[in-house]
Order: C-alpha cells, then sequence, then structure tokens
C-alpha cells in the first residue's frame, strides 16, 4: 500500500491496536507503515520477541496464592477505541470479594529509556478499567534479560502520554498519511525496517524544502 493510502485501523470505528502504540512512541513513522503501510521486516529483535510470547499467547487461566491469573485476555475500551490482547493480567484480591487488575507485558532485553513499553502496558489499563469498572493503579513489564519485573504505576503524566499518543495515531490514521522520519536517529539502527523506511533518503526532500523556506522568508524579509 503506498503512502497516503487508506487504512481500515482507525478509521471508519475500527479499534487501533495496543500494539502500535508502543510502535508510535518508538518512532510514529514505523506505527504507520506497519498499521497504515502493512510494511514488516523480520530481524532478530522481533524474533526474540515472538518466541518470548509464544507462551502467554496460549491463553489460560489459574488461581494460586490469592490471586487470579489470565494469560492471553482480550481488551479493548469504546472511550479511546483501542483494543488487543495482554500478556497476562492477575486479579488480585481486593475489599469485599472485589478484584483488582494487575496488567503484566513480556518483553525481550530490558527496561529502555524511552517510555514506549509503559504507554502499551497503560492503554492495557485504560482497557481493564473500562471493561471492569475497577481502578487500575499500576502494571508490571517482564523483561526476558534480566528476568525481572518492573512495576509501572500509572500517573497522570503516563495516562496523559498515553492518551496523546492514541490521538496522534488516530489522526495519522484518519489522514491516511505516514509521517516523516523521527529526529532521534539512534533508534532507526535498532529498527527492522530500517532498509524498508529508508530514513536518510526521506529526510533529505524535508530538509531541502525547509531550506528553500527559510531562505525566501529572509529574502521577504530584506526586500524594500
Amino acid at each position: 500500500m503506498a503512502a497516503g493510502a487508506a487504512s481500515d485501523e482507525g478509521d471508519a470505528g475500527e479499534p487501533i491496536p495496543l500494539s502500535a502504540l508502543q510502535h508510535a512512541v518508538y518512532c510514529l513513522r514505523q506505527a504507520a507503515l506497519i498499521h497504515l503501510e502493512r510494511v514488516w521486516a523480520e530481524n532478530r529483535f522481533t524474533a526474540e520477541g515472538q518466541v518470548l510470547h509464544a507462551v502467554a499467547d496460549k491463553g489460560g487461566s489459574r488461581k494460586a496464592r490469592g490471586l487470579r491469573r489470565v494469560m492471553a485476555l482480550p481488551l479493548a475500551c469504546c472511550r479511546l477505541n483501542i483494543a488487543g490482547v495482554a500478556d497476562v493480567v492477575e486479579f488480585l484480591a481486593g475489599e469485599g470479594g472485589s478484584e483488582v487488575p494487575f496488567p503484566i507485558e513480556y518483553k525481550r532485553g530490558k527496561p529502555k529509556l524511552h517510555r514506549a513499553d509503559e504507554v502499551q502496558l497503560c492503554a492495557q489499563a485504560f482497557c481493564l478499567e473500562e471493561m471492569t469498572g475497577a481502578g487500575v493503579p499500576e502494571g508490571a513489564l517482564f523483561y526476558a534479560e534480566t528476568k525481572r519485573r518492573v512495576v509501572i504505576p500509572f500517573d497522570a503524566d503516563l495516562r496523559a502520554l498515553t492518551e496523546e499518543t492514541i490521538a496522534s495515531l488516530a489522526e495519522i490514521f484518519r489522514s491516511g498519511r505516514t509521517p516523516p522520519p523521527t529526529m532521534k536517529r539512534d533508534r532507526c539502527r535498532a529498527c527492522s525496517l530500517n532498509e524498508l523506511c529508508r530514513p536518510d533518503a526521506v529526510a533529505k526532500p524535508a530538509r531541502a524544502w525547509r531550506h528553500r523556506m527559510v531562505e525566501r522568508l529572509l529574502a521577504d524579509e530584506g526586500a524594500p
């Protein structure tokens, strides 16, 4: 599908995939290439991620030590028009026999400097809050390299960032336009779509256009 073509995702009522939010935080162009233009390429990182999710994707439910654990739980939030599947959700015993959802997302590698994983997890919390009516104050990211959970509080800043990311992605799907590459080029090196995206080639015309516009504005200011 060519850039600028329409997609079913985020348009005509189709929900935005939760997985797209992680891509969008990392790079909006990457998210558009995958979910708008249907472009995909495997590398070592994506292959490792698929192996890690294989166990959780089997689904099922079990009870242990006072909690109920559900794997591969389908999620949706009508308010934000998002949907997907949670790797694991633990339902902790609350007051009066209630249950408090605690989403857990499995990730390869180790904790990252950006917040892409946190946004995807927070979006799961939005879904669980709407589906269960219970507050979801926190969740966890489990990283394969460290083999430890990192507890993520869903504070006001993370919730705001998550909603902003959803809005940005929804606008991309509505417009059908793939945005330019991220300015953070260090992320391009680890991206499986680097060769298909061609960030340097795409960015050159944009830089040239900005340079021409600046020269034109300066010339206009200097005109009598």
